[in-house]
């Protein structure tokens, strides 16, 4: 067993920006070969690819909206078609639309199930019976601290992070018998563009939380996602991996 990924397929959703393109990254240069979705940034898809695919690697791209059934459907009948078989799905696209109740909208609330929810359904069902029928696959589905903790201002995400483990784990139990396993990564406070844009004072209280004192990386995240990609990982399924500095404790 090793954490070598050569002649396997993974697809990853939402990968061209902080912890999604280190998990493109890290999968790839552990000799996976890896698509990945984006909805909008079509620029820095195409830059991650050649840069991939200038080291030796091979990546595919695809613009998909994880919401969209169809779109869900046709993106793994593209890896498919490419490649064969997908053994790993990454199901990481997420948004946030963050306010307290009484200011959320409905649009808000259906925005944010809509990608972080319905879109791990989405593509988990579009990889459900290739998965069974190779009888091995690992599906992957990345959570949150907050979906197990709440947070103030947070009700939509925290729902839909807090559905995903739910759902990850009745997963688990009907595809075990297949050999598919389906885990779940719960990061905490991770250091991305999106949390570079808070406060100093909203930081440093969220530090002050965390019993390591730091952040994490994208890629403490992406290592956690290498591991349950691998064969190491082969008896774990409905598990909930927390990599947030023991905030969660």
């Amino acid at each position: 067993m090793n954490l070598d990924l050569s002649d396997k397929t993974a697809l990853i959703t939402g990968g061209t920006r902080g912890i999604g393109r280190s998990m493109v990254e890290t999968l790839a240069q552990a000799g996976a070969r890896v698509a990945f979705t984006y909805r909008s940034s079509a620029e820095e898809a195409e830059s991650l690819k050649a840069e991939l695919e200038s080291q030796g690697y091979e990546c595919l791209s695809f613009q998909s909206d994880v919401a969209d059934f169809a779109a869900a459907e046709k993106t793994v009948k593209d890896v498919l078609d490419a490649w064969g078989k997908i053994d790993v799905l990454v199901n990481n696209a997420g948004i946030t639309k963050d306010g307290l109740m009484i200011r959320m909208t409905e649009g808000d609330w259906d925005a944010v199930i809509g990608t972080n929810l319905k879109g791990v359904f989405n593509f988990s069902k579009a990889v459900y019976r290739p998965m069974m029928k190779q009888r091995s696959g690992k599906i992957i589905n990345i959570s949150s601290v907050v979906g197990v903790m709440g947070n103030p201002g947070q009700a939509n995400y925290a729902a839909s992070k807090a559905g995903i483990i739910g759902f990850s784990k009745s997963l688990a139990k009907e595809l075990g018998s297949r050999g598919v396993t389906v885990n779940v990564v719960a990061p905490g406070y991770v250091a991305t563009d999106m949390t570079a844009a808070l406060s100093e004072k909203a930081q440093e209280a969220m530090l002050g939380a965390v019993p390591l004192g730091r952040p994490a990386s994208p890629q403490d995240v992406a290592n956690a996602v290498l591991f349950l990609s691998s064969s190491y990982s082969d008896y774990v399924t409905g598990h909930v991996l927390h990599v947030d500095g023991g905030l969660a404790m």
